[in-house]
């Protein structure tokens, strides 16, 4: 397919809506043709065409449920045979309300399906392509519950800090050839996943809540500025500065040849 666009063509999960849909519209007016992959090909129709009337980019609709193996293989062969892809946007993604006592466990499976293996797969697809050729972003959206456990969902929260753990894994890695990753991080954001989830977004203070357009605003502002991880609503990156610190300065320590004198204290 020919383009008019210089800057290769960006694959975008969860396109249809959303946070997916709001980073189709501003890669666009960037100059990218577009992939937009989601499960709701009529959805994904009435994005893609408002966007080739605003952009005359080249947009093409790629209807996918990555829950399903088969069909992520599909969107995973794309990334890994199509080297016109510049950008991969791994946003597609759910979240489950409850506790783990009660849970369904098989929405919870569904949830770590499309939160963690699909991301996995499409990253570590990307991954080969963008590395060989020696360019190409890739940006992650976790969510900032990767940073804190103890709210909303364990479950949820958890894949979310498996999506930061594996982007800054493969900043080191694919930095060195040239290939950029980011990890996006959300607070709360007006988009579907409230209800899908099976709560509701009027339970939430509004100054706790981000207008879609704004976060994504934010993310791509972190990408240019080269941010390997943008927090759209924290007011001083040196409160992320200082944890990395605390984190790494735990290093030395992580792994020793005798345990903690406090435990050896305590032994029975």
């Amino acid at each position: 397919m020919n383009s008019k666009a210089t800057k290769g063509r960006a694959l975008i999960t969860g396109a249809s809506t959303g946070i997916g849909a709001t980073y189709a519209d501003r890669l666009a007016a960037r100059g990218h043709d577009l992939v937009l992959v989601a499960r709701d090909a009529a959805r994904l129709e009435q994005v893609a065409a408002g966007i080739r009337s605003q952009y005359g980019v080249q947009v093409e609709v790629f209807p996918a449920d990555l829950t399903s193996k088969y069909e992520l293989l599909r969107v995973e062969q794309r990334l890994r045979a199509d080297d016109t892809i510049t950008v991969l946007v791994n946003n597609a993604g759910m979240a489950v309300q409850g506790k783990l006592i009660d849970a369904d466990i098989d929405r919870y499976e569904t949830m770590i399906q499309l939160n963690v293996i699909s991301v996995t797969r499409l990253a570590a697809a990307a991954a080969a392509t963008f590395g060989k050729r020696g360019s190409g972003d890739i940006i992650n959206v976790a969510s900032v519950l990767a940073l804190a456990p103890e709210m909303f969902n364990g479950t949820y929260s958890g894949t979310k800090a498996y999506v930061l753990n594996l982007s800054q894994s493969m900043q080191a890695e694919l930095g060195p050839l040239g290939v950029r990753v980011q990890a996006v991080l959300p607070g709360a954001t007006r988009t579907e996943i409230w209800e899908r989830s099976g709560g509701s977004i009027a339970q939430l203070p509004p100054e706790m809540l981000m207008e879609v357009d704004d976060m994504v605003d934010a993310a791509l502002a972190g990408l240019d500025m080269g941010e390997g991880v943008t927090i759209p609503s924290l007011p001083d990156v040196a409160d992320w500065n200082a944890l990395t610190a605390a984190r790494h300065a735990l290093g030395p320590n992580l792994s020793r040849n005798h345990p903690a004198q406090r435990y050896l204290t305590h032994a029975g």
